[in-house]
C-alpha cells in the first residue's frame, strides 16, 4: 500500500522511506481532530477506571461522564498524591489511580523542588512512549536531509533504580541500534557505564 508522500513533505523534502511516511501518516491522523482524539481517550480512561480508590473519593463510583469528571475532580499537585504515590511504592496493589497494575516507576529529573518525583506507570503508557519515540527520527530525517543515512553518537545509561525490562525487551528499531551492550548500558555504576 502506497503512502501520500505529497502532504508530508517538509520545506526540504519527502519521507525517508516507506517507514518514515507511515509514521509521519499516523502523526497526521492523529492531529486532524485532536478535539474528538482528546474526548475518545478522556472516556476510555475514565471507563477503564471508573472503580478506581481515587475517583471513588468525589463520588464518581462508574464514572464515565466527561462533564461530571471537570466538574467534580479538582486539579491537584504532586504534594496531593503523595501519600497514595508512596503507598503504592510501598507494595499497595489496590486500584488506587488505575485499574490496570502499577508495572514501574519513572522518576523525575528534580529539578522542581529540588527531590525526585515518582511517577506510577502502567504497561499501555510505556507502550505508547516507545510509540512517541519511534516518530522521532522520522520528522528529524524531514528537515535534516540524509540523517538516516549517517551515525549518531548516544550516550545512554539508566540509574539503578530505575531499571525495567521494557528497555531490555524492546523491540528491533534500526535507528536505535547501540554500539553499546546492554550490559554497559544497564551497568549499576553509571560512572563505568560511561
Amino acid at each position: 500500500m502506497a503512502v501520500e508522500y505529497s502532504r508530508l513533505s517538509s520545506p526540504v523534502g519527502p519521507p525517508a522511506c516507506e517507514k518514515d511516511a507511515k509514521a509521519l501518516q499516523f502523526i497526521e491522523e492523529m492531529t486532524k481532530n485532536t478535539d474528538v482524539v482528546q474526548q475518545k481517550v478522556l472516556a476510555e480512561i475514565l471507563t477503564r477506571n471508573s472503580e478506581t480508590e481515587y475517583l471513588r473519593r468525589f463520588l464518581l463510583s462508574g464514572l464515565t461522564n466527561q462533564d461530571t469528571f471537570k466538574s467534580k475532580v479538582p486539579v491537584v499537585t504532586y504534594k496531593d498524591l503523595q501519600p497514595d504515590i508512596q503507598r503504592i511504592a510501598n507494595g499497595d496493589r489496590s486500584p488506587i489511580f488505575s485499574s490496570h497494575p502499577i508495572s514501574e516507576f519513572l522518576t523525575s529529573s528534580g529539578t522542581s523542588a529540588g527531590e525526585k518525583k515518582l511517577m506510577p506507570t502502567i504497561q499501555d503508557e510505556l507502550d505508547r512512549r516507545q510509540l512517541l519515540y519511534s516518530f522521532l527520527m522520522p520528522v528529524m530525517n524531514l528537515y535534516v536531509p540524509g540523517l538516516d543515512k549517517g551515525t549518531c553518537l548516544y550516550f545512554l545509561f539508566v540509574k539503578a533504580e530505575t531499571k525495567s525490562d521494557h528497555f531490555k525487551t524492546r523491540p528491533y528499531d534500526h535507528y536505535m541500534v547501540y554500539t553499546s551492550p546492554d550490559e554497559a548500558i544497564l551497568c549499576p555504576d553509571s560512572f563505568q557505564s560511561m
